[in-house]
């Protein structure tokens, strides 16, 4: 009976995510195979495909899953070790694909990640709150938040932010005890983290130093009388950079002649930086950091739990690192040149203070508003909820106090989740973030697209509501219940995501002549193309490797997180490929030379082992089929729609 009564809360929450999970994504459950929540034109066709070809390299091939010659194939293998892989969902759907299918399988891994996050956010809550109904609705915010939220129509990965979550429980418990099987158990969650979303380890890396730095660095204030003269300056350069930099807002800069040469001053950005660097001066001046004594037992505590997690977490990973030791070996690891104006935008500041642009009351102008900005809708939302925030804002005003770790969590990601350059309304003020410096910094840089930080802000943020609902609780005990209550349904009102939109999950039916074809033949796909997360050579589309999850045959072409220029090189080297890459584009093709690659489709189809060619009249420029037909002698099998199959002719 006490057994039973130690786990009926975690019960109850598992149950209750899981009634969330079906009721904000209704219609889903009823259309489990048949549709998803994103188009699988997109990012979404891809995290489909990484469970089918994660599970044909494992049961087919018996192979180690991070190398696969179902794309490019062509070439040499396609190493994913710098793919957006999702290895853990992917060994989650490894038995269930053979029975359920490939989109049924895929729709309940995500709604299991969904339930898992929840999960493991009402775990980290009700450790530091010790309340379970507060703690619930703590993880339901994190959850199921705006950000989380929408991401669920394209980036799957980041739906599975749960080992963040265990990440920094753990921490809390290794500082509370120090017990060396709390290593391992943070070492097993970085790897989990790794596993989700590289981004993910990496915010594990950032909050393990966040947390490490708040255990041993103090703030306090200087005294007044010290350095005055120094504060005074600095409140001087202050005042009148401050003063040029609005004035050049107002008149939008100047232009002027000094010594016979046309000098201007029209962009704010060197203004901003100089703000920014004084400003950072003046209240560095006005605080210094101390050192919190420490002693020498717990330092090497401390570097043992370190190099113990640090050492199971890499074996744990050691396929992966593999994979990525034949990437350097190959000289095929691009290190991405980062220029300090050209990093991706973070989110608006505006943004994090919208109504929640999922829910069915909210206008429309909302959710135009952040589909135009760069990297569309799905990187820009980042509502932080009004419930949350009212709720904090009520707990303060009645005397409670923010607790400064999880405080400083929610300033510090939040902060980073701005980017670079701090955007207000559209508007890039020129105001140089935290980002602009520390994306220059190993490992943390490998989380190039900074907006989504925001996971990590809305985790502090899911941390700090329960706080705030517990302490609450405590100064009104008899309103506990009817608080929660209200609360609760308020927050269930307005992180409903309805209503939710699912695409069809159909490939045309030319696909089953495909199938039915010789295993080791080719498809060769039109628009041709080579893809990844930021560049693109030729038009290829990740609905081909969605596709390839029916048919099963390589493909020429493909689409990765991840595509080394090398590779990139290898294939254009190829006077065919090259030619349907510049077409794809849109671009022409020389005459004499047209002509000259036409003579040679037969032997390329041959030689490559072309079986199939199917060409997408929706998206294929007129010059791209007409070479295809002329040069492979192309014969008509079927078509479905916008989408034509034909044969090739060989030698």
């Amino acid at each position: 009976m006490e057994q039973s009564g130690r786990w009926r809360p975690h019960l109850c929450a598992l149950l209750g995510y899981a009634v969330i999970a079906f009721v904000f994504t209704w219609p889903l459950a009823p259309n489990l195979g048949t549709h998803l929540t994103g188009s699988p034109a997109g990012d979404t066709g891809v995290y489909v495909w990484n469970q089918w070809v994660f599970q044909h390299e494992v049961l087919e091939h018996r192979s180690l899953p991070y190398f696969t010659d179902q794309i490019f194939s062509l070439g040499r293998r396609a190493n994913l070790s710098l793919h957006n892989y999702t290895a853990f969902q992917n060994v989650i759907a490894l038995p269930l694909v053979g029975w359920l299918g490939v989109v049924a399988t895929f729709n309940i891994v995500y709604l299991l990640m969904t339930v898992l996050t929840g999960y493991c956010g009402f775990l980290l809550v009700r450790h530091v709150t010790g309340r379970a109904a507060e703690s619930w609705l703590a993880g339901l915010l994190f959850a199921w938040s705006p950000v989380l939220a929408t991401r669920g129509g394209a980036h799957f990965s980041l739906v599975a932010a749960a080992p963040v979550a265990i990440f920094m429980l753990l921490l809390l418990r290794t500082a509370e005890r120090q017990r060396l099987r709390d290593a391992f158990a943070l070492g097993a969650t970085v790897w989990w983290a790794a596993s989700s979303d590289v981004y993910y380890a990496v915010y594990c890396v950032v909050a393990a130093a966040l947390f490490l730095l708040a255990r041993t660095v103090g703030v306090e204030r200087r005294p007044h009388e010290r350095g005055r003269a120094i504060a005074w300056t600095l409140d001087v350069l202050l005042f009148c950079v401050g003063g040029l930099a609005l004035s050049m807002a107002i008149t939008g800069g100047w232009q002027f002649t000094f010594l016979g040469r046309v000098a201007s001053m029209r962009s704010l950005y060197t203004p901003m930086l100089a703000l920014t660097a004084l400003g950072a001066a003046r209240i560095a001046w006005s605080y210094r950091a101390v050192l919190i004594p420490i002693a020498r037992e717990d330092a090497w505590r401390v570097a043992r739990v370190t190099a113990v997690a640090g050492t199971f977490c890499a074996l744990l990973l050691s396929p992966v690192l593999y994979a990525v030791g034949e990437r350097v070996s190959q000289n095929a690891w691009d290190s991405q040149q980062i220029f300090w104006r050209s990093s991706p935008p973070g989110v608006d500041l505006v943004a994090l203070v919208l109504p929640n642009p999922n829910h069915p009351l909210t206008p429309g102008a909302v959710r135009q508003w952040l589909t135009p900005r760069p990297d569309a809708y799905f990187e820009n939302v980042a509502s932080l909820t009004f419930v949350a925030l009212i709720t904090i804002a009520v707990a303060w005003r009645a005397g409670w106090r923010l607790p400064r770790l999880w405080a400083g969590f929610a300033v510090v990601f939040g902060a980073l989740a701005l980017g670079p350059f701090v955007h207000v309304a559209g508007v890039n003020t020129q105001l140089p973030g935290p980002w602009a410096f520390l994306r220059y910094v190993p490992v943390i840089g490998l989380a190039r697209t900074p907006g989504r930080f925001t996971v990590m802000l809305m985790l502090a943020l899911a941390v700090l509501f329960g706080c705030a609902l517990y302490w609450i609780g405590t100064r009104w005990p008899a309103r506990r219940r009817a608080l929660l209550a209200t609360v609760g349904a308020l927050l269930v009102f307005e992180l409903l995501p309805a209503p939710r939109p699912l695409y069809s999950a159909a490939i045309p039916g030319i696909y089953r002549h495909v199938a039915a074809a010789p295993a080791d033949v080719r498809v060769l796909e039109l628009p041709f193309g080579v893809r990844d997360g930021t560049t693109s050579a030729g038009n290829f589309t990740a609905r081909s490797q969605y596709f390839q999850t029916a048919h099963g045959k390589r493909l020429i072409g493909g689409y990765l997180s991840r595509v080394s220029r090398r590779r990139v090189s290898e294939i254009r080297s190829d006077g065919m490929l090259d030619a349907l890459i510049w077409l794809s584009e849109g671009k022409e093709l020389d005459p004499s030379r047209a002509r000259t690659l036409a003579a040679e489709g037969p032997l390329f189809a041959e030689l490559a082992k072309v079986a199939f060619v199917v060409i997408d009249r929706a998206r294929t420029p007129p010059a791209l089929r007409d070479f295809a037909l002329r040069a492979y002698r192309l014969q008509l099998v079927a078509i479905d729609g916008n989408f034509e199959l034909y044969r090739p002719a060989v030698r």
